[in-house]
């Protein structure tokens, strides 16, 4: 084998077996995953210098993911590779397997080439782009190794053009949730129509190890007899189901009362109203529901004075997780206010600013009874005095507040920037994660480890919309958290599939 200075030492520790393959990490992959240098095993680590150099660029983002990513990434290798010698042979990895930093001699000048090499200039000519660099970095290796090489990317368009020049190219798949792991909403068990008689009269049931053997915990599921008779229910373990526990309604404080209007939002509300529930995702598309609900659930349990919650935290993420926001005018709630607003849209349902016939969501007429026992509480803060610039009867002055506005403003509500969690702790708060879908697993990790005792965190998102680029329907921080956490005691998962906001936005949601 020619040794190649520059490229690869003599006494190159890379592995040659038939059982071990030869990857080589793009720089997205290390962002996406820092870690990922641990993960593959007793396998090569190959990392073009490119890599660094991308690295290098990315690390001075003191206010995003990336930045934090790259920072850490560098001290990764600066302990497994302490000196140059070891930049050049590679190193051991605990995992078994090699890491080495490969710089490619055909880049550099001196006129060498080979036939790879000569395919790939005649296919990508312009190797002054970091992604040519880098598949030519991988090509080398091929050329130099007998076990396959690999190159991994979360960039599609770089795994496209790989394949063109005659390399393997894949995903980073340690995060991914198995294929074909797309769950329905819910399991229907049957049941004959005694013991459906009896859940209903005694409010659970032993469902036998053979049928409880597929479920897990705090799993919902629909109950039906022969007869077509049917029940909801959740399954505790060890075989039992019990009735749900939810009321008639939900409601914010000066709010309209709100009902489940399906099966599903049934679900959701009892996992939102369960305090031994800590962590709830849910997956949906448009207009089933998914936020305003969470929302009229979270206020409902926090306006009163026998609440656990102190009070809602709203966040979602800028794009992604951290993203600069600082080309927007204006103060940080004047930025944040275009990202937000779906929250205030959804609050103006709830507490609207005039009575409505027919609101979204909304509950039959009840008796002014139970208005009264839910009407306590916050209203006390719901009825503080106007501020003086605010005119009482819209006229001559600035316009009414709107009745929200109270609740932002007492702390009551928090509608905030996810990219500004880091480091903090929040404790006895009700928080809402909107549009997870678009964080890495490494993202929500971040988010989900904030949460102190006695808080709760509720993910929703939609798996199908996605805009991030380096995630996808199976990579995602919403999946990859529920596909982990299924089965723990203290999380529940709901998927919503019926929309509910109008018959327009279900069909265009279906169709379009």
């Amino acid at each position: 084998m020619e040794n190649l200075r520059g490229a690869v030492a003599p006494n190159s520790r890379i592995r040659i077996s038939a059982k071990v393959k030869t990857f080589v990490l793009d720089t997205n992959v290390l962002l996406h995953d820092p870690q990922s240098i641990y993960k593959f095993q007793e396998n090569n680590l190959a990392i073009p210098v490119e890599v660094l150099e991308e690295l290098d660029a990315i690390k001075g983002e003191q206010s995003t993911e990336r930045g934090r990513n790259a920072r850490r990434v560098h001290r990764i290798l600066q302990e497994l590779l302490p000196d140059s010698r070891s930049m050049h042979e590679g190193v051991e990895l605990p995992t078994g397997g090699t890491l080495t930093i490969i710089i490619n001699p055909y880049l550099m000048d001196g006129g060498r080439t080979s036939p790879a090499m000569q395919r790939l200039r005649s296919i990508l000519p312009d190797l002054t782009k970091k992604d040519n660099r880098i598949i030519a970095a991988a090509l080398f290796v091929q050329e130099q190794y007998p076990p396959p090489t690999i190159l991994v990317t979360k960039d599609v368009n770089v795994q496209l053009k790989a394949r063109a020049v005659g390399l393997e190219s894949e995903d980073y798949l340690n995060d991914k949730v198995p294929e074909g792991s797309d769950e329905a909403s819910y399991r229907e068990l049957p049941v004959n129509l005694y013991e459906l008689q009896r859940f209903c009269s005694e409010g659970e049931f032993d469902l036998g190890p053979e049928a409880a053997k597929p479920l897990y915990l705090n799993e919902y599921v629909l109950l039906r007899s022969n007869e077509g008779k049917t029940m909801p229910a959740r399954y505790y373990g060890e075989g039992l189901v019990r009735r749900l526990k939810i009321p008639d309604f939900v409601k914010a404080p000066g709010g309209i009362p709100i009902r489940a209007r399906n099966l599903e939002q049934q679900f959701f509300l009892d996992a939102l109203l369960d305090d031994s529930i800590h962590m709830l995702t849910c997956f949906g598309k448009a207009g089933t529901g998914k936020t305003l609900l969470s929302i009229a659930g979270a206020l409902h349990q926090t306006w009163d004075d026998q609440s656990r919650y102190d009070g809602v935290s709203i966040s979602r993420p800028v794009i992604a997780l951290g993203k600069d926001i600082g080309f927007l005018p204006g103060t940080l709630e004047e930025k944040m206010k275009p990202w937000l607003q779906p929250y205030y849209d959804a609050l103006e349902v709830l507490i609207p600013s005039k009575p409505q016939k027919e609101p979204q969501f909304a509950a039959k007429k009840v008796s002014k009874k139970k208005h009264k026992k839910h009407d306590q509480g916050f209203m006390a803060a719901m009825n503080a005095p106007q501020p003086a610039h605010v005119s009482q009867n819209g006229h001559g002055g600035a316009p009414l507040a709107k009745p929200y506005e109270r609740l932002l403003k007492s702390g009551l509500v928090e509608i905030e920037a996810l990219a500004f969690i880091r480091g903090r702790s929040i404790a006895r708060r009700f928080f809402i994660l909107d549009e997870a879908q678009q964080l890495t697993p490494h993202e929500v990790k971040t988010v989900i480890t904030r949460i102190s005792e006695g808080s709760k965190i509720v993910l929703i998102g939609d798996p199908a919309q996605i805009d991030n680029p380096y995630v996808d329907s199976r990579s995602n921080g919403l999946v990859y958290c529920h596909n982990r956490m299924k089965g723990q005691s203290v999380a529940a998962h709901v998927k919503l599939t019926k929309g509910e906001r109008s018959k327009l936005a279900e069909l265009a949601a279906d169709l379009l």
